[in-house]
């Protein structure tokens, strides 16, 4: 006796999309630039920007960093405060 079963539709896995935040140098969410980012670069020409502004070009060392977002829900850093 055979039994006919259709495959399981299954659909496509996508991806969740990532998202970024920026972090002071206690690695908490950053207390002016506290926003999420679509992409690395976003948010971190948004650090620059504001860094340059407040802090000034010449200061050569970032002190702000950037976490992404994972698929459990934490956030892993990607650059660290003054790297």
């Amino acid at each position: 006796m055979a039994t006919s079963s259709a495959p399981a539709s299954r659909s496509p896995r996508v991806a969740p999309s990532r998202l970024y935040r920026l972090v002071d140098q206690q690695g908490n969410p950053h207390p002016v630039l506290d926003d999420l980012y679509e992409s690395l670069e976003a948010a971190w020409s948004e650090a620059l920007n504001w860094w340059q502004e407040h802090v000034g070009a010449e200061q050569p060392v970032v002190g702000i960093g950037v976490e992404v977002s994972t698929t459990s829900g934490d956030w892993r850093t990607l650059r660290h405060p003054g790297s």
